[in-house]
């Protein structure tokens, strides 16, 4: 190796330290790559119940965000590494498969996005903490994405309080429209 080549190898291995996460905020990003991935799954055994009760708009709604989800965990993983850290990919409990009726459902969506949001602002007060100024702002794109999260599940929520028991066809047919108007505004 010339003294050319050892000097940016040197270099490289000098910014990756400055830039590494702390080892606070390395944990705690490494298990909101366990959430992100268990988010998926969750969506995704919803997304079969769904299915099998009949509810095929709802089961394609579910399939979306267990996608979405899925591509959190990436940006996590990919984050971590990026920043000098080591991701690890975790096992996953197997999320419930079973649910009383589409409002139960939902309401156990809305559940699960309001963890994700409070560990998402754990993570905020971490950066904070250990004044990692890049992760805070990089985070932020989460804190807005799970804002819009529950904003989407709460609307769900209140088209079924108002229709109840009836019109779930209806219901059903439009909840794939609703997704894709809410990721438009």
């Amino acid at each position: 190796m010339n003294k050319t080549d050892a000097f940016f190898v040197t270099l490289k291995l000098y910014i990756k330290f400055i830039f590494m996460l702390t080892q606070m905020l390395e944990n705690i990003l490494v298990a909101q790559i366990e959430k992100e991935a268990y988010s998926s799954n969750l969506y995704l055994a919803m997304a079969s119940w769904a299915e099998n009760n009949g509810f095929e708009g709802t089961a394609q709604w579910l399939y979306l965000q267990a996608e979405e989800e899925h591509i959190h965990m990436l940006k996590f993983i990919t984050y971590i590494n990026e920043r000098g850290g080591k991701a690890v990919i975790p096992a996953l409990k197997q999320p419930p498969i079973d649910y009383i009726d589409i409002h139960d459902l939902f309401d156990q969506v809305y559940k699960h996005e309001r963890l994700i949001s409070k560990s998402i602002n754990e993570i905020v007060g971490v950066c904070m903490e250990e004044k990692d100024y890049s992760t805070s702002n990089w985070i932020q794109w989460f804190v807005n994405e799970q804002i819009e999260e529950e904003k989407s599940v709460k609307l769900i929520l209140d088209k079924l309080k108002l229709i109840g028991l009836h019109s779930l066809y209806l219901f059903d047919k439009d909840i794939v429209l609703m997704r894709n108007t809410a990721s438009k505004a």
